[in-house]
């Protein structure tokens, strides 16, 4: 009897390591997968703030007398490059968007400008680049929603406890993203 009582204790500990060693690894898992989403937002925020230069460099010309709008999109590139952390940059990037915006709608009063093969490339290249950072953004706030249940959710949320496991923060769209483009035309 002695036996089988100890045989008994012996599984359920072994069974309660590997459950606790199974949850552990999930949410240890799913941490990474978040810090993994943001790093691949990160590069291509550093590629598209890598183009934005050539991009003004070929608008210079056309449209000297809307140096504002140019002046604006490099003030927010240098605010989004100077933030730290999703909040931050999220809010960086939302300025940033907002006068990227407004630099192609004012692109549109340039025929020439506009028919330019180099902007074309351009813009084509930011833009795509814009469609590759939505859908890392989507996949960010998705880990981060999957990371922040599992560390609510019982039993996950015992090991996440002894873990010092916080919730993270979603990816969120500035206010400023949401208006439309505002366009004076002189």
């Amino acid at each position: 009897m002695g036996l089988v009582v100890l045989i008994v204790i012996g599984f359920v500990i072994v069974v309660s390591i590997a459950y606790f060693v199974t949850i552990y690894n999930g949410l240890i898992a799913v941490k990474n997968n978040i810090d993994k989403a943001w790093a691949n937002i990160d590069v291509l925020l550093k590629q598209r703030h890598d183009e934005i230069p050539k991009l003004i460099d070929i608008c210079k010309g056309y449209m000297e007398h809307e140096r504002g709008t140019l002046e604006a999109v490099i003030q927010a590139r240098q605010g989004v490059m100077a933030a730290q952390g999703p909040a931050a940059i999220g809010q960086a990037e939302g300025a940033f968007q907002a006068s990227m915006r407004q630099l192609f709608a004012l692109a549109e009063n340039y025929p020439n400008l506009k028919a330019q093969s180099s902007f074309q490339q351009m813009q084509e290249r930011v833009s795509a680049l814009e469609s590759q950072i939505a859908d890392r953004r989507e996949f960010y706030n998705d880990s981060v929603n999957t990371y922040n249940i599992r560390i609510e959710s019982l039993p996950d949320s015992v090991v996440a406890g002894m873990l010092n496991l916080a919730p993270r923060e979603m990816y969120k769209v500035d206010a400023a993203e949401r208006e439309d483009v505002k366009i004076a035309f002189k």
